[in-house]
C-alpha cells in the first residue's frame, strides 16, 4: 500500500458510532495504522490512519464523509498523513500536572518548556478531578532529566505540582513503596506528642531547632530529646498512638496499592511502641524504627538498640527489596525530611511530600498538595480505577 488516509469525526457520543464507521470501510482494501478515540463532555473525537492504494483514496474520502454526514458528525480527510517511525534514541516520556485548580497559564507553559527541550506531546489526559485535578502530557524526547529540573523549577511559580517520568513497565511496575512515617504517613511528630504529655515541649523543640541548623545529627537529636522524656509512664504510649492523626488519603493510597499487589513498608525515626497498632491497621508488611528502652513501667529515656538515621532508611528499604526480590528500580520511597534523602536516592521513584525545601529540590519529584493518595496518580493510576477497585472489593483485604 502505497498511500494514507487521515479522517478525523467529530461530534455528540452516542453508542454504535465507531461500529458503523469501520463498517462503511469493511468493503476497502485498507489497514488501520492507528486509532485514537476520547469522549470529552459528551463529544467525541475519533481520528483513524489508515494505510491504503494511493488511488484508492478518493473513494475511501467520500464513504467517510458519506457516513459523517449519515451519523450526524464532522469529518475531516487528510491524504498523504506521515507514518510516525518510532526513533529509539526518543524515550516515552510522561508528565503528570497535580493542582487543586489547574490554570491555563500552567498547562501553556509546561507545553512551551516540553516543547524548547524537543520533547512532543502525542496525548493529554485527565486521570483526575479530585481531591485534585491531575493530567498526564504522554510525550517522547532525549533528555528526560533536563527536562524535569526545567519543570520543577517552574512549578513553585505555576501553582501546581509536576512528576517528569520514564513511561513503561518500571512506573506501573513498581511494586515497592516505603514510606516515612512523621509528617508523611501521620500529620503528627511522634516525639513532639510525647514531649507534650511530658511537659517537655519546648526543651525538644531546641533541640529539634539545634538539628535542623546543623548544629546536630539525627541520632545526637534523638538521643537528646530521648532523654527528656526519661520516667514518663509506659501507658502514655497507647495514649500517644490513639491520638496520631492520619494524613488524608493514607488509607486509600495503602488500601489502593494492597488491592493492586504492591507491598508497602514504613520507615520511621520515631518509635515503633507508637506507630505499631497504625502499622497493624493499614496492613502494611513491614517496619523499621527506634524503640524506647523501658524499666519498671517506666521510660529510662534511652533508644535501646540502632537508630534508625539517614543511612538507617535507606539501608531498610534494601533489604525490604532483597526480602521480597523486587528490584530496586521498581520501589517507590516517599519522606519529607534531610534524614530521607539516601532512601529517596536509593528508589527508583523517590517522592518529596510536603517536603523541606532541601529535600523537595534532591527528591525525583515533589508533591504539595495535602493529599497522600496523589502518588496514585504518579503511577499512572486513574481516579476511576480506586474507585473501581474499592466497588468491586469483597470482604476483607487479604
Amino acid at each position: 500500500m502505497d498511500g494514507t488516509l487521515l479522517a478525523i469525526l467529530s461530534g455528540r457520543d452516542r453508542p454504535g458510532v465507531t461500529a458503523s464507521l469501520f463498517e462503511a470501510l469493511r468493503h476497502i482494501q485498507c489497514e488501520v495504522v492507528d486509532i485514537q478515540q476520547i469522549v470529552v463532555r459528551g463529544r467525541l473525537v475519533l481520528a483513524v490512519l489508515l494505510g491504503l492504494q494511493a488511488s484508492d483514496v478518493s473513494d475511501t474520502r467520500a464513504a467517510i464523509h458519506a457516513e459523517s454526514a449519515r451519523l450526524g458528525m464532522e469529518a475531516e480527510t487528510v491524504p498523504g498523513a506521515r507514518l510516525d517511525r518510532k526513533d529509539p534514541a526518543r524515550r516515552r516520556i510522561h508528565v503528570t500536572v497535580m493542582a487543586r485548580t489547574l490554570p491555563p497559564a500552567a498547562v501553556a507553559e509546561i507545553a512551551r518548556r516540553m516543547a524548547e527541550r524537543g520533547c512532543n506531546i502525542d496525548r493529554i489526559r485527565r486521570i483526575a478531578s479530585y481531591p485534585v485535578t491531575a493530567v498526564v502530557f504522554e510525550g517522547s524526547g532525549e533528555d528526560i532529566a533536563d527536562l524535569r529540573r526545567e519543570l520543577s523549577l517552574a512549578a513553585g511559580g505555576l501553582g501546581v505540582d509536576i512528576a517528569v517520568q520514564h513511561a513503561g513497565l518500571d512506573r506501573r511496575g513498581q511494586r515497592l513503596v516505603v514510606m516515612d512515617v512523621d509528617s508523611t504517613l501521620i500529620q503528627d511528630e511522634v516525639i513532639d506528642l510525647l514531649a507534650e504529655r511530658a511537659g517537655v515541649q519546648s526543651a525538644v523543640a531546641d533541640i529539634t531547632a539545634r538539628a535542623m541548623a546543623g548544629d546536630l545529627d539525627f541520632a545526637e537529636a534523638l538521643r537528646a530529646r530521648v532523654a527528656l522524656l526519661e520516667g514518663l509512664p509506659v501507658n502514655v504510649i497507647a495514649e500517644t498512638a490513639g491520638r496520631i492523626r492520619l494524613t488524608p488519603g493514607a488509607r486509600t493510597l495503602c488500601r489502593t496499592l494492597r488491592r493492586l499487589g504492591f507491598r508497602i513498608c514504613l520507615v520511621s525515626g520515631g518509635f515503633g511502641e507508637v506507630i505499631s497498632p497504625l502499622a497493624d491497621q493499614l496492613g502494611v508488611d513491614g517496619m523499621r524504627s527506634n524503640t524506647l528502652e523501658v524499666r519498671d513501667g517506666r521510660l529510662t529515656g534511652r533508644v535501646a538498640g540502632p537508630i534508625i538515621d539517614r543511612w538507617g532508611k535507606r539501608q531498610a528499604l534494601e533489604e525490604f527489596a532483597n526480602e521480597f526480590g523486587i528490584p530496586r528500580s521498581r520501589t517507590i520511597a516517599i519522606g519529607d525530611g534531610a534524614n530521607d534523602l539516601d532512601m529517596l536516592d536509593a528508589a527508583g521513584l523517590g517522592i518529596a511530600f510536603n517536603a523541606k525545601p532541601l529535600v523537595r529540590a534532591a527528591a525525583d519529584t515533589a508533591l504539595n498538595a495535602p493529599f497522600l493518595d496523589s502518588v496514585l496518580f504518579l503511577l499512572g493510576i486513574t481516579r476511576e480505577e480506586i474507585e473501581d477497585a474499592d466497588a468491586d472489593a469483597i470482604g476483607p483485604l487479604p
